[in-house]
């Protein structure tokens, strides 16, 4: 059967502004968006840009907007959407374009640094006479096991509306989530130093809890859950007085 897609097309370097172009595609319902897009590469236009590496939701690279939600083009299957119609694919929203279906991640890898607190002085080791691996219960890495499913794909990013409506510079569901990792991780020895960069402007409190990154996550990962954690916590340990009060 024949599969339309309308993709975005855009190249900065000899266009002024983004147009989109048709393509029929031979596919089953049961291809994936991804083996499409390579079709379209591969027999139609060979200038067709996106990225795409594992082409198994391992690796996050093939995040798209596709017919409006963020996606892993990679994940998604022509069935999932109905094909009777034209599929629409663009690019991640948020994030400049680069070319095509291309986005520039550099503001989504700058904002999942930000959460780190700075490093002034090397943390001694716990204890300089272990000779053995420093160990920690099941119950102890339940804690953070979501938070360490994330592959940085950005489609949290690119489907938050805090980012997208009301506060550009927020540093994201994604960093957010890789900041819980950290917090409830009891190996880690700056727990205080990283709740308070938290609560830096554009941090954790500019999260209105709208759920479109748990929505979108192609990992199933809890993002506003773990989210709504890490504001707990950093109540309980901040603020407890303010808490009581409350």
């Amino acid at each position: 059967m024949k599969v339309t897609f309308k993709v975005f097309r855009f190249n900065p370097e000899t266009e002024k502004t983004p147009h989109y172009e048709v393509f029929r595609v031979e596919a089953n319902p049961n291809e994936r968006i991804l083996d499409c897009l390579n079709r379209i590469r591969w027999e139609q236009d060979s200038s067709l840009a996106f990225r795409m590496s594992c082409a198994h939701g391992i690796c996050g690279s093939d995040g798209l907007t596709i017919n409006g939600s963020s996606a892993l083009a990679c994940q998604k299957l022509v069935k999932d959407y109905d094909y009777s119609k034209e599929i629409t694919v663009e690019p991640l929203k948020f994030f400049p374009v680069i070319k095509d279906l291309n986005v520039d991640m550099e503001p989504f890898f700058t904002r999942i640094g930000a959460i780190n607190p700075e490093v002034h002085e090397p943390q001694a080791p716990l204890d300089e006479t272990a000779s053995t691996e420093r160990t920690q219960s099941p119950e102890e890495r339940s804690l953070f096991d979501d938070a360490v499913k994330c592959i940085l794909c950005a489609c949290c990013v690119a489907a938050c509306p805090v980012n997208l409506k009301e506060e550009p510079e927020f540093v994201g569901p994604a960093a957010l989530l890789r900041a819980q990792r950290y917090l409830f991780d009891s190996r880690t020895q700056d727990s205080i130093e990283r709740m308070r960069v938290l609560e830096k402007p554009n941090g954790v409190w500019s999260c209105k809890s709208y759920y479109q990154c748990t929505r979108v996550c192609p990992k199933k990962i809890r993002v506003t859950e773990a989210i709504l954690q890490t504001k707990k916590k950093i109540l309980q340990e901040l603020h407890p007085k303010e808490r009581q009060e409350v």
